[in-house]
């Protein structure tokens, strides 16, 4: 049997990229263009004079909002995968040397030729919030006429992030292909921006092919156009069966069916870094669910997960990080 046809348990869909993190002042920061917070696009130029401008060496992780899903996941034992595209670089070779190194199938990595691995510089402040400018590079090149149905063959399911949104051909390709191969899908609606530039295909889409939904409060209000993250949650629940509101630090509000529960967050005094905490929060959930865990236990791992993502930098959490969440769920990880 060859690895492309051996058990997978989620394989990730969506940009491979590089993290450069970088610690900065509030004052270095005024001198970057556009808007404190949030994620904006820029090309490899601008991305180079940004590292020569913050003047020191970022710390390089591999990243991406489906890869860190994925890579936790893997992090936790299950056999997982990606779907994405890289470049031929360094930073390629990185990417999947750090996969491999988790455990993870490289076997459904896409190459480009001369254009540079996805990169994301994140760029974090005094008060933790991170400011992100990314160059999506051969993660952008990615096209519907690559994907197929044996891209998901042997996967159990298929875990989206929101940001396909952007690229309709390709998202319905990777839908149509991850059903026809039998996966259960979830998807990460990624943002409140993304929620809105779909709003006219995205309750049939959900409804047609997504299993799993996982928002943030601003998403979720943004697809029900309330403020309530209660409406978001039955809203979201009438095209999907299982739907996950994550609210930071004030928990998760959860619905599979007819049942409803709320978790609390796990409280952290000192906050470091928010980066990737909802995509490992989707990680613990994805690995409860998978394991045949009740709706509010799926919520009680993801909840420690994300509460373990925001004590460090960066989406990978650290050994220290990973022993504490064992400690807090023996029976569970």
């Amino acid at each position: 049997m060859t690895e492309q046809n051996t058990r997978i348990d989620v394989v990730g869909v969506g940009s491979p990229v590089v993290d450069l993190l970088a610690e900065v002042s509030e004052e270095t920061l005024q001198g970057v263009a556009g808007a404190k917070g949030g994620m904006e696009l820029i090309d490899a130029e601008q991305m180079q004079a940004l590292l020569n401008y913050i003047g020191t060496t970022p710390t390089r992780g591999a990243g991406g909002s489906a890869g860190n899903t994925v890579f936790t996941v893997a992090e936790m034992g299950l056999k997982t995968t990606i779907l994405g595209k890289l470049g031929d670089d360094e930073n390629g070779r990185f990417y999947r040397d750090q996969f491999a190194k988790v455990g993870g199938d490289t076997s459904r990595f896409k190459t480009a030729e001369g254009v540079p691995t996805a990169r994301s510089l994140c760029l974090i402040t005094p008060d933790s919030e991170r400011t992100m400018r990314t160059d999506l590079g051969a993660a952008a090149t990615l096209a519907a006429d690559e994907i197929g149905e044996r891209d998901f063959q042997g996967c159990r399911l298929a875990h989206l992030e929101g940001y396909l949104l952007f690229n309709r051909e390709l998202l319905y390709a990777v839908l149509q292909a991850a059903k026809a191969a039998g996966c259960t899908i979830s998807m990460d609606l990624g943002s409140f921006e993304v929620v809105r530039i779909a709003e006219d295909i995205l309750p049939q889409m959900l409804s047609d092919y997504v299993d799993i939904v996982f928002a943030n409060e601003e998403e979720a209000a943004a697809y029900a156009k309330t403020d309530s993250p209660e409406e978001g949650l039955t809203s979201l629940g009438k095209s999907c069966s299982v739907v996950a509101v994550k609210m930071g630090g004030e928990g998760a509000l959860l619905k599979d069916g007819q049942e409803r529960c709320s978790v609390p967050a796990i409280k952290v005094e000192d906050v470091v870094d928010t980066t990737g905490a909802g995509d490992i929060w989707a990680s613990g959930f994805l690995y409860g669910y998978l394991k045949g865990h009740s709706l509010k236990a799926c919520g009680e791992i993801a909840a420690v997960l994300g509460g373990e993502a925001v004590r460090q930098v960066g989406a990978s959490l650290t050994p220290e990080c990973w022993a504490d969440a064992r400690e807090r769920l023996p029976d569970s990880l």
